[in-house]
């Protein structure tokens, strides 16, 4: 029980510094948010007008005040779960803007990040336990080198062959001209558009696990339980799967766990070359125009996922390894 209490002891404590440096950090950027907008309605060289910049900001509702009065009014509307107003995209409030995307970052990175754990552990299973042979290196040295590439470099390739050269699949967007809800043209319309979005993610994906897993279950194989298995005459499968495989699977556990609580970051790259209407995309359009609700609002999901995606890691690991517990006794 203690290991648990102390786990949601740092979990409290991790989650208050994460949202003081979430209110912190945009406000250390350059730049006027009201300024940015009067410029992009006004044009780049026009000469700024001092009363349209302030009558943006009381538009905006930009925060005035102390640094101090400031923070306590984030504290207080966080709260409450107000979020303020989207500067890129008002007068709508960041909350909706954020629900509106996040379900299509949430799909195709959740489904990429499992697809690449399977596949990544199963790989590194094979290539652990037949090691020094053929099929290992073929593995190892094709997970290496695909682990070379980007992600960004990928999805401009992807999209050059199969978008603009093949002309197969499209190239930009969430879905074209179905009506979003839960009926077949949009759902066939949306997975079409997510295919070379999701293919950019899987391809390097799966390295870390494969490369990762390998090395953690030869290292189980040199263990005295597994000579004691097949001294026993236990079938290679058995042994392979539930002893070496088992115990090399644990620290992966934490490792997936933090793949999927980052997935509220989104693919930011990715979601931009292909125009994806996810929270990556999001996350780079309010940066460039100093959203500072919709950029700590995205920051701050992000953290919190992660420092969740954490807990539930190692509450499960407590779970999974008993020997976790002890040592913290």
């Amino acid at each position: 029980m203690k290991y648990f209490a102390r786990k949601v002891g740092f979990f409290l404590a991790t989650l208050w510094a994460v949202v003081t440096l979430n209110f912190i950090i945009p406000r250390l950027q350059p730049g006027d948010p009201a300024e940015i907008m009067v410029r992009r309605l006004a044009g780049k060289d026009n000469a700024l007008d001092p009363a349209q910049v302030r009558a943006m900001r009381a538009m905006l509702g930009t925060p005035d005040g102390s640094l101090w009065e400031q923070y306590t009014a984030y504290l207080r509307d966080l709260v409450h779960g107000d979020f303020g107003l989207s500067y890129t995209y008002y007068p709508f409030p960041v909350s909706e803007v954020i629900g509106q995307a996040i379900w299509w970052t949430v799909v195709l990175v959740v489904v990429t990040q499992v697809l690449a754990f399977a596949i990544g552990i199963t790989l590194g299973t094979f290539a652990a336990w037949r090691r020094n042979t053929r099929v290992d290196s073929v593995i190892t040295l094709g997970s290496t080198f695909l682990g070379t590439l980007q992600p960004f470099w990928i999805a401009l390739l992807l999209l050059y062959v199969f978008g603009y050269t093949l002309g197969i699949l499209p190239t930009s967007g969430g879905y074209e001209a179905a009506t979003p809800g839960f009926n077949g043209p949009f759902i066939q319309e949306a997975l079409t558009h997510s295919l070379l979005p999701a293919l950019s993610l899987l391809i390097v994906a799966p390295v870390g696990w494969v490369l990762g897993m390998r090395n953690t279950m030869i290292m189980n194989l040199g263990e005295d339980y597994i000579r004691l298995g097949k001294a026993k005459g236990l079938p290679e499968r058995r042994i392979a799967l539930r002893y070496a495989a088992r115990n090399a699977l644990l620290p992966s556990v934490t490792g997936f766990a933090l793949a999927l609580g980052s997935v509220l970051g989104g693919a930011i790259l990715v979601e931009t070359v292909f125009d994806y209407p996810g929270l990556g995309r999001l996350m780079g359009e309010a940066v460039g125009a100093k959203d500072y609700p919709l950029l700590q609002t995205l920051m701050l999901l992000t953290t919190v996922g992660v420092l969740l995606a954490n807990l539930v890691a190692d509450l499960l690991y407590g779970v999974l390894d008993p020997r976790a517990r002890r040592s913290e006794s």
